[in-house]
């Protein structure tokens, strides 16, 4: 049987916003899948997990642009880049984020992938990521973080799903 997205969470950004945030997350699922669609004022989103501003988290990051290609590794971050400064987000153009968490609520390292394929009309690219998150917590948070003079814009849209177990 295949798995089956059920819909735990959506937010919609009344107001430009720094932060959007998913807490009080259940462990009755597998995994956890992240979408994310919109624009916002940065090229670079930040992600973490139950708030831990610690450097446990490490990704290693592969880019396409149709002209270049770049790999690259990060560790000890106080987070995990899921918008890349080279296929951000656009200011006008909506961009789709996708990050799957994979056995989130068990008792190991948490790992995470992330895809953003970001077209922009003909002249984007495609960035993926694998993030890890180290700690052996369930995840009972994950917060989408802009920089300090950076926010999602009004109409953004994230909805966490959980993957029923067969």
């Amino acid at each position: 049987m295949p798995a089956t997205y059920e819909p735990i969470s959506t937010t919609t950004l009344g107001a430009n916003s720094t932060t959007i945030t998913f807490s009080s997350i259940p462990g009755t699922y597998t995994d956890l899948v992240l979408v994310v669609v919109g624009t916002g004022t940065a090229s670079n989103g930040k992600l973490r997990m139950n708030a831990d501003s610690a450097t446990n988290y490490s990704q290693t990051v592969l880019y396409g642009s149709g002209t270049s290609a770049i790999s690259s590794r990060l560790s000890s971050q106080t987070s995990i880049d899921y918008w890349g400064a080279d296929a951000g987000i656009s200011s006008t153009i909506p961009s789709m984020s996708k990050m799957t968490f994979f056995n989130y609520a068990g008792s190991t390292n948490k790992t995470v992938l992330i895809e953003n394929p970001n077209d922009q009309n003909g002249s984007g690219a495609i960035w993926t990521a694998v993030g890890l998150y180290r700690s052996t917590s369930a995840i009972t948070q994950i917060n989408l973080i802009m920089g300090s003079t950076a926010s999602y814009k009004t109409g953004t849209t994230a909805t966490l799903y959980g993957i029923l177990k067969d």
